[in-house]
């Protein structure tokens, strides 16, 4: 429920969970970029509805609270049902994440499982292996969490998984069609915007910013909107089911979009795995593994398909909780 702020003239809820949580106000922007990579395009415009978002990734910290009260387990912590592996051997069934490990010597740079190790015993609260664990982490965001831990844990805050639409018109910040979340510059002046990789990936990390693997959520300056870690540090989850780009734009501004979904389930499945039968999510935002020499995903309008069993030491999330009334909360067209 709803109430109405005559102070401020915006509609607040009753609920206290949104006390540290950002407002949105909805509009309408320019989604996608027809200059970088195919599944981004056709940048194409779209309307949301006021919300509210998470000011950051959820931390470790946070999600220690979830699994205490609920005694949640995660993906990565259990053995894994052969039959939604046909084919998988016996043996490399296992609880276990992905961890970025990459070898020391690349060959092949279209060839991820160079860098990327199923580890067994990877999980949120050993991000790189049995021997690792989170003390002094609690800032950062978490990691290892499939998209139904995700769920899960919005589920459990009264909150939801952002759509594709909502997460990239919080991230732009109120710019609409710039490069970053920030402007058309990746360092203004010089200045490190965000937790990425600096350096030859995978086989060498500068480090110039500070960090080699991920970064306590409020190390970044925020964009326009107050948000942090739109970009970098790691991917997020959105409640959209992948499709392979975008929908064509509205031949009239009567047609935009409002609230859009993303695509179907049946249609997000991976085309080189017509054997395995795992839907696909979209992430957003990139992550401090995401270089120049490599993956240029450090933008609001990047995208990529993660299958929803699948976690990593690089993908978190963040929460939304949605205006009962969005009319009374709708903005003028971003310009």
């Amino acid at each position: 429920m709803l109430r109405a702020d005559t102070d401020h003239c915006e509609w607040l809820p009753d609920d206290a969970k949104t006390g540290e949580m950002v407002f949105i106000p909805g509009g309408t922007f320019r989604m996608g970029s027809d200059h970088h990579y195919p599944e981004e395009a056709p940048s194409h415009r779209v309307s949301v509805d006021g919300f509210w978002i998470d000011r950051t990734s959820v931390t470790n910290r946070q999600f220690k609270q979830f699994v205490n009260a609920t005694g949640h387990v995660t993906e990565a912590q259990i053995v894994p049902d052969p039959k939604d592996y046909p084919g998988a051997l016996k043996e490399m069934l296992y609880a276990g994440s992905l961890v970025f490990s990459p070898l020391p010597r690349i060959t092949d740079l279209t060839d991820w499982s160079q860098w990327w190790s199923f580890m067994r015993g990877a999980n949120w609260r050993h991000p790189y292996g049995p021997g690792s664990n989170i003390k002094g982490l609690d800032d950062h965001p978490v990691v290892h969490v499939s998209y139904s831990d995700a769920a899960a844990y919005a589920r459990w805050a009264g909150k939801e998984l952002p759509t594709e639409a909502e997460w990239e018109f919080a991230a732009r910040g109120g710019l609409d069609g710039e490069e970053f979340a920030w402007g058309d510059a990746l360092m203004p002046g010089g200045k490190h915007m965000a937790n990425i990789w600096q350096g030859n990936f995978p086989v060498q990390n500068l480090g110039e910013d500070g960090f080699e693997r991920t970064s306590p959520v409020m190390a970044f300056p925020p964009n326009g909107y107050g948000l942090h870690d739109m970009i970098g540090n790691v991917w997020e989850w959105t409640s959209d089911w992948w499709s392979s780009k975008h929908a064509a734009d509205a031949a009239k501004p009567c047609c935009i979009p409002n609230n859009p979904r993303g695509g179907r389930e049946d249609a997000s499945y991976d085309p080189r795995l017509p054997d395995i039968r795992i839907p696909r999510k979209v992430l957003k935002g990139g992550s401090h593994l995401c270089a120049p020499n490599y993956c240029r995903r450090y933008r609001p309008a990047a995208r990529h398909a993660e299958p929803v069993d699948t976690s990593t030491s690089h993908v978190g999330f963040r929460c939304v909780v949605r205006a009962v009334d969005p009319n009374s909360v709708r903005s003028p067209t971003t310009k």
